[in-house]
């Protein structure tokens, strides 16, 4: 996808749907914009269920196809949903255009962002797994030209070539990502006495900026989805309690694709490490509910759901008074919970003695 691209997006709406249609569609697009894209306009059916062949129903299909012989420059077709292979490549016969789906986008982002080697690496195998079974969707004819990967044998055709070479590539980097953990232990070992704080939270929650502020060092404010997938451990001098280490965390999603959960994994396991978990949440979101579930569930697949935690409600400068007021009575029995705003670095010197506090009941100094 290039930049400024006209996407067209499509959504469906089922019975089962537990997040709110017009949250979805405005998550949607916010991931668009951040790969560089930008929504023309957005289409949604209501089923009991996806069509297992084409997502959508006929009729469905033949409106959205009319639309888009009005509208040729829109070259890109996003569904917020994962596709199986079939589905894509049906979309795409059916629609003379490239079709993505929510796993693409987010895999797509996750290039982008990536910034240091492990990270790279682990986006590179949850590409590779991703593309795997679509193979036959690059290679529609299976025929023995030259390109792809350029590995084939006697009488192998280009989709058994690629499948070997990729399957091949998918190996070595579980190898060398697998390398980098037993280096990430070692290196666990060395700082074991620290206090360690996990900062984790919803994508686009404030957890980097937080880190930041927290750090002493200028603040990092980017509203963009995904904007730091990289671990990062920093060593805070706390008054009192001594040094704390503390780690930012990629952002957690609705729906995060399972290759990428999968690719991530061992970086995400080192919450399983940590003395406290500090949740950021953006309470200034209408779904923050919602957005901490996913959050809850996320943390308990990794099985981490047990750890100590503290939550960060962010960006509370973005409410009124008066919301502002009803929200701290809902949550004022709560000696787990902080109203912050790393803006305008509102209560930050009380989310630190809260870290320094629990940190002194550990054993870690005394605050």
């Amino acid at each position: 996808m290039s930049l400024h691209e006209p996407c067209l997006l499509l959504s469906m709406i089922t019975p089962r749907d537990e997040v709110d249609p017009e949250e979805r569609i405005d998550e949607m697009t916010a991931l668009i914009e951040t790969r560089g894209g930008r929504v023309v306009d957005v289409f949604t059916q209501k089923r009991e269920h996806p069509d297992p062949g084409h997502y959508f129903g006929r009729g469905k299909i033949e409106e959205i196809a009319a639309f888009l012989e009005q509208t040729p420059e829109i070259t890109t077709i996003i569904v917020d949903s994962f596709l199986s292979p079939v589905q894509q490549r049906n979309l795409e016969e059916d629609f003379g255009r490239t079709v993505m789906d929510r796993e693409e986008l987010i895999l797509e982002i996750f290039a982008r962002h990536a910034q240091t080697r492990e990270a790279r690496l682990q986006v590179e195998l949850a590409e590779l797994e991703y593309l795997l079974p679509r193979l036959r969707n690059l290679w529609p004819h299976l025929t023995g030209q030259q390109g792809g990967f350029n590995f084939r044998g006697p009488g192998e055709t280009q989709l058994e070539t690629d499948r070997r070479a990729i399957t091949r590539r998918i190996a070595a980097l579980k190898k060398k990502l697998l390398h980098i953990e037993k280096i990430r232990g070692t290196q666990r070992k060395g700082r074991s006495r620290a206090f360690k704080v996990s900062i984790v939270g919803y994508t686009n929650a404030g957890k980097s900026s937080l880190l930041s502020l927290l750090c002493g060092k200028p603040l990092y404010v980017e509203n963009k989805l995904f904007a730091t997938l990289d671990t990062t451990v920093k060593k805070v001098f706390f008054p009192g309690t001594g040094e704390v280490l503390l780690s930012d965390t990629v952002g957690f999603i609705r729906n995060l694709p399972h290759h990428l959960v999968a690719s991530f994994k061992s970086t995400l396991e080192e919450l399983l490490y940590s003395d406290l978990i500090l949740e950021v949440v953006d309470i200034s979101s209408p779904v923050y509910r919602q957005k901490m579930d996913v959050v809850d569930q996320v943390l308990r697949e990794l099985g981490a759901g047990d750890k100590p935690r503290l939550r960060a409600f962010n960006k509370c400068d973005l409410l009124t008074d008066e919301e502002l007021s009803a929200l701290e009575s809902q949550f004022k029995q709560s000696e787990d919970a902080l109203f912050i705003s790393v803006l305008e670095k509102k209560n930050i010197e009380e989310l630190k003695e809260s870290i320094a506090l629990r940190a002194g009941n550990k054993g870690h100094g005394s605050y």
